[in-house]
């Protein structure tokens, strides 16, 4: 897995215990994936469609560090599943585990689109085939 973004866990993330609102950190982890999302089907009509049990396992508190990793489960039609784990970045302790997070690629029209995608592709390797076209 990958671990892509990081966040700082600051005051008005908390929950009043003191520790990060779980509500904040599952719409940290919602635009993580969407940004992938967007990157890897490049366009930037992409929508949550489902998250499956999300499991917290342990919690952050102000100061703490906080990075988002996720991976591509499966490429669907329309869709792309991917698995998120978010960890403290100083001890690698987990967080929160996310085993399905389903993204749906949507036309000018927010209907579904098939993407053609069938594995995961970085923006280097893009660049380095377009250049040499």
């Amino acid at each position: 897995m990958k671990f892509h973004t990081r966040k700082w866990v600051k005051p008005e993330d908390l929950n009043p215990n003191r520790t990060l609102f779980g509500g904040k950190l599952l719409a940290w982890i919602d635009e993580e994936a969407a940004l992938y999302s967007i990157i890897q089907l490049e366009n930037s009509h992409v929508v949550t469609k489902f998250m499956s049990e999300i499991n917290f396992m342990s919690s952050a508190v102000q100061g703490d560090i906080v990075e988002i990793g996720l991976e591509v489960v499966k490429f669907g039609n329309s869709s792309l599943i991917l698995k998120c784990e978010v960890r403290n970045k100083m001890t690698h302790e987990t967080i929160i585990t996310v085993d399905k997070i389903t993204m749906v690629n949507l036309d000018e029209n927010g209907k579904p689109k098939a993407h053609g995608k069938t594995n995961v592709e970085y923006v280097s390797e893009r660049l380095a085939n377009k250049s040499n076209i």
